[in-house]
């Protein structure tokens, strides 16, 4: 888990949402916006470059906050009144009833635009940069193998859901339609900070295709969702690289036989390899393959920093073995646990399909709720 972000805010204890969430206390968010919009009132605050264009980042930032907040307390007028028509024993009952459904539709909207605030809130920490995610099939051969594409058929609905866009970097196919490995990577506003949930064992507990008897096989897959390093973080040269062509092999089309498109590229250094032959065009696997390479000497540089096993990948997916599970999915039940919140939802088929929206809220305010604990706001 990150650091807490920097709220600049207090937490009031009154467990208004329904995921019992200690509710941000926004007058203080007002508060910080006012003097910042004195601070740039004032002339002198051009002489010094650097400050202006940091009070002016976060004056733009408050600024749509605020917008969402005075949208919030023109609906607690609304309710205020609606409470009053309710409260008033002189009203007729007609007109109370339909007080009652406003109401609803009312308070609807002041949590909708307060999850927006606390959302807006925690995603300006987001780290930058594109989301890389890599499925593994881990403890149970090909029943893990198909598990695994089911896992990438469940994101690549939800990021289409969410509007975000999905590239396949690297993927190794088996013959009955699973996959050993599929590396790809998510951009889009928030995507991190939803997907990066996912990292850990995902168990399945199903009867397979290939079982006569109906006996459940549990099956593992490994997910680790990274941010791509920047070329900032890690520079390549010429010199460390060494880039070979070759015929690709295996499902894909006659074109796989016919170009050297496929590529394998070595870091020097260290001797790492990847291999990238899912694109017709070989400057397309090039690109492809560099993105894998990095990511995978920017995780064997941090392994070296730390005594600890902080690996990225590692932390996330443990060793596979079906013990590390973070998230059971078992088909018989139609269930799916998140073991981590102890969360349960009988919804199997629709999570496959990509709605993933009510776990991740649930493991979203979860978190937050411990970043509150974490800053002594609670």
């Amino acid at each position: 888990m990150r650091d807490a972000p920097n709220l600049n805010v207090i937490i009031k204890g009154n467990g208004a949402k329904d995921c019992n969430i200690e509710m941000i206390d926004y007058s203080k968010l007002k508060e910080e916006y006012g003097k910042i919009s004195e601070q740039l009132a004032v002339e002198s605050a051009l002489k010094d470059r650097g400050k202006y264009q940091k009070l002016a980042k976060r004056f733009s930032f408050l600024e749509k906050i605020i917008n969402l907040l005075n949208s919030r307390d023109d609906y607690l007028k609304e309710k205020e009144h609606l409470d009053d028509v309710l409260a008033n024993p002189k009203e007729v009952e007609e007109f109370k009833n339909l007080a009652r459904e406003e109401l609803v539709k009312v308070k609807d909207q002041i949590n909708s635009l307060e999850e927006e605030v606390e959302d807006r809130l925690f995603e300006q920490d987001e780290p930058e940069g594109d989301v890389l995610i890599e499925i593994r099939a881990a403890a149970g051969g090909e029943e893990s193998a198909l598990f695994a594409a089911s896992l990438f058929k469940m994101y690549s609905k939800y990021i289409e859901k969410k509007g975000w866009s999905l590239e396949v970097l690297s993927s190794h196919a088996t013959d009955i339609k699973g996959f050993k490995e599929i590396i790809f990577s998510v951009k889009g506003q928030g995507a991190y900070s939803n997907l990066k949930f996912e990292s850990g064992v995902h168990r399945v507990q199903r009867v397979p295709d290939t079982e006569a008897s109906g006996r459940i096989h549990t099956s593992t897959v490994t997910v680790a969702v990274l941010i791509e390093p920047k070329e900032v973080e890690l520079k390549l040269g010429p010199e460390d690289l060494k880039i070979d062509t070759y015929r690709a092999g295996g499902a894909g089309g006659q074109h796989v036989n016919r170009t050297d498109s496929a590529v394998r590229m070595t870091h020097l250094p260290t001797g790492i390899v990847v291999c990238c032959q899912d694109e017709r065009s070989q400057l397309k696997n090039r690109e492809k393959a560099l993105k894998i390479l990095k990511l995978r000497i920017l995780d064997k540089m941090e392994r070296e920093q730390s005594n600890k096993i902080t690996n990225a990948r590692r932390v996330q997916i443990g060793t596979g073995e079906r013990s590390e599970k973070i998230r059971t999915y078992n088909f018989p039940e139609r269930r799916i646990t998140d073991h981590r919140i102890n969360f349960t939802l009988y919804r199997l088929e629709q999570v496959l399909e990509g709605d993933l929206d009510e776990l991740i809220k649930t493991l979203i305010h979860e978190e937050r709720k411990k970043l509150y604990e974490l800053k002594g706001l609670v």
